[in-house]
């Protein structure tokens, strides 16, 4: 009882029909189709920007190294024997 048949469903799509008429029905589904592509594209077009930045050699790090020798702190107040 909780699925429905073939025939309720030509029926739901007799009635929206119908209401809507097969213009309109068209025109919505151009515009579904449209949107989903685009969506499709701009995935596309950000994985491909994410790749790009990935391999560039100009990428900069956010962390900075600072080469050099490690050596004793000195206190500039006390004098040097």
């Amino acid at each position: 009882m909780g699925s429905f048949s073939i025939w309720h469903w030509l029926i739901v799509l007799l009635v929206v029909v119908l209401i809507f008429g097969t213009k309109k029905l068209r025109n919505i589904g151009q515009d579904l189709g449209g949107a989903v592509r685009g969506f499709k594209e701009g995935m596309k077009s950000a994985e491909e920007d994410e790749n790009a930045a990935a391999t560039s050699p100009k990428a900069v790090s956010d962390q900075t190294t600072i080469e050099g020798t490690v050596r004793e702190k000195s206190d500039a107040s006390q004098p040097r024997a």
